[in-house]
């Protein structure tokens, strides 16, 4: 039935959408970013300037 086509392409968006944003949220939120305490120590220690 031609009618239903545009239906159908409407939930495939929907779907594909859905799971894009679920992969974007799931990558997002597995990273672990550094503490800030350990990066600036770190930094500390490694510049050395020569002037």
């Amino acid at each position: 039935m031609p009618q239903m086509a545009p239906l159908n392409w409407l939930s495939l968006m929907i779907l594909f959408l859905s799971i894009f944003i679920l992969i974007m949220m799931l990558n997002y939120f597995s990273f672990q970013y550094k503490s800030k305490k350990s990066l600036i120590t770190s930094s500390s220690h490694k510049i050395n300037w020569k002037w």
